[in-house]
């Protein structure tokens, strides 16, 4: 989640300065570049929110969080679905190769051991110091 979060990030940040020194990110794949410069300011919005939700689902993955756990299988599942229609459209021939990729990671994710930490997980209780008493 954290590579979706940074590229995200930085892609958008590339669309808000064309030309600058964030532009060469565009050569691993020029066509997104063009077709993310024909939504406009909505390109930019894109890609931060998509940044945005990466660091969200990476956050709850990290403290062990049920949405986290969900809110991951739903992006794994939507890149999915885009690399398999980018493939068979012939847009993207190269998605393809992020199919195997991510079908493993969906996988991991719905092993008896994966969800058992993620769905079972008890909510953390605060910890509560020592008490303090008056003297």
């Amino acid at each position: 989640m954290a590579a979706g979060t940074t590229i995200g990030a930085i892609s958008c940040l590339s669309l808000l300065s064309p030309g600058g020194l964030l532009e060469p990110i565009w050569r691993l794949n020029p066509r997104a570049r063009v077709a993310f410069a024909r939504l406009g300011p909505g390109g930019p919005a894109l890609l931060a929110s998509v940044s945005l939700i990466c660091a969200l689902a990476g956050a709850g993955l990290w403290r062990g969080r049920r949405w986290g756990y969900w809110l991951t299988v739903a992006l794994f599942t939507a890149h999915l679905v885009g690399d398999v229609v980018n493939a068979a459209l012939g847009i993207e021939p190269r998605a393809l190769v992020g199919v195997p990729i991510v079908l493993g990671i969906l996988g991991f994710l719905a092993t008896r051991r994966a969800r058992a930490f993620f769905l079972t997980a008890e909510v953390p209780r605060k910890i509560v110091g020592p008490s303090r008493e008056r003297r």
